[in-house]
């Protein structure tokens, strides 16, 4: 699978670890964010990760900043994108079995690196569910 990585100054530490991960996991990674800790505008690296997963480049995302909020709100913008904000394992879970979250959004200053590399396995191995989910999900994107 190509996954997209994108990240802010505050998502940095975790980022290398996650691509390791990943890359371990035999997944080939596209990496939009910062290599710097220097703080830097998330929305230069967010935009073009969430447009790799709109337009198919990609397949999913993951994406970092201190809250996580920005970073979610940004890729959010995306028609296609469906990016959570998560902060614990049973969120991971439901926003990729209910929602067909396609964008792991992790908040790095809330989080350990422990926890964020747990994320991005669950999130890489729970399956949409469908049934009953499909139709609202169908229902998120602005026309």
């Amino acid at each position: 699978m190509t996954i997209a990585v994108g990240n802010d100054h505050a998502g940095t530490e975790y980022k290398f670890e996650i691509v390791n991960l990943l890359e371990e996991l035999g997944h080939k990674v596209i990496n939009f964010g910062t290599n710097e800790t220097d703080s830097m505008d998330y929305p230069d690296t967010i935009h073009p990760t969430a447009e790799a997963v709109e337009t198919g480049q990609a397949e999913m995302g993951i994406i970092l900043c201190g809250s996580g909020n920005g970073a979610q709100m940004t890729a959010n913008k995306h028609q296609g994108v469906r990016a959570a904000l998560c902060w614990n394992n049973e969120l991971v879970e439901l926003t990729r079995q209910h929602n067909d979250a396609n964008i792991l959004t992790i908040p790095a200053r809330f989080v350990s690196l422990q926890q964020a590399l747990g994320f991005v396995n669950i999130f890489l191995s729970t399956e949409f569910e469908g049934g009953r989910h499909a139709n609202r999900v169908e229902k998120i994107a602005c026309s």
